[in-house]
């Protein structure tokens, strides 16, 4: 997937992209990425940046793993 910028905050990735809220917050909090961050982390309503090459990355692992479970499943 082709991204606008190289940066981007959760709202404009929602806005542009069409990404549910819930998905972006999952990949923020989920442990070891080290795509997405807090403009200011000692703010508490600070946006959150994501680096879009980092998080298609992320991504495209999360599609694979869903695909690899669902042909478990099947079998």
């Amino acid at each position: 997937m082709q991204y606008p910028s190289k940066i981007m905050s959760l709202r404009q990735l929602m806005r542009e992209c069409g990404f549910p809220e819930r998905y972006l917050e999952r990949a923020y909090r989920s442990p070891g990425q080290k795509f997405a961050t807090k403009a200011n982390p000692t703010a508490r309503n600070s946006p959150i940046l994501f680096d879009t090459d980092g998080f298609e990355r992320w991504r495209q692992r999360e599609i694979a793993a869903q695909e690899r479970a669902q042909r478990r499943g099947m079998g």
